[in-house]
């Protein structure tokens, strides 16, 4: 029985993966492709990715697995951090002048960028990892933000 239930989660799991719209970042060959379209932003959501090399010194591969993920997230949420600080404002203004002068609106970015979903992690061959996070714009307009269209 946990067998069975355990090659269902795999399924379902696969079939995730496979229906994203997102392209691949991590070749067939388990190379990171040398050219990639970031997403930025969309109608609902902004877009960013990160990179996370494994530490080689480990030898368990879950462990690299893992320890890759992680720093790809990070890697990632400073890429959003950086991406969000340029999007304008109602009013003309960069999210980055505003939290120059509202130490508030400062914390609740960071904290609405932590909450960002991980929407596709991507294993290189040598266990590095690319993810995908995703992140609502409404989470930013919930936080005091009210992002120019």
């Amino acid at each position: 029985m946990k067998k069975l239930l355990f090659l269902a989660c795999v399924s379902v799991m696969a079939v995730g993966c496979s229906s994203s719209q997102t392209k691949g970042t991590v070749s067939s060959s388990g190379e990171i492709e040398r050219e990639w379209v970031e997403e930025g932003i969309t109608k609902n959501y902004v877009f960013a990715r990160g990179i996370g090399a494994a530490d080689q010194t480990l030898e368990n591969k879950t462990q690299k697995m893992a320890t890759s993920r992680n720093a790809a997230i990070v890697n990632g949420q400073y890429n959003m951090l950086s991406f969000v600080k340029g999007v304008s404002l109602e009013g003309g203004i960069t999210v980055e002048k505003a939290i120059e002068t509202d130490s508030v609106l400062a914390t609740k970015i960071d904290s609405v960028i932590k909450g960002s979903q991980v929407v596709r992690s991507e294993w290189t061959s040598d266990d590095g990892c690319v993810i995908v996070l995703r992140l609502p714009k409404k989470a930013l307009k919930d936080a005091g933000m009210k992002i120019a269209e």
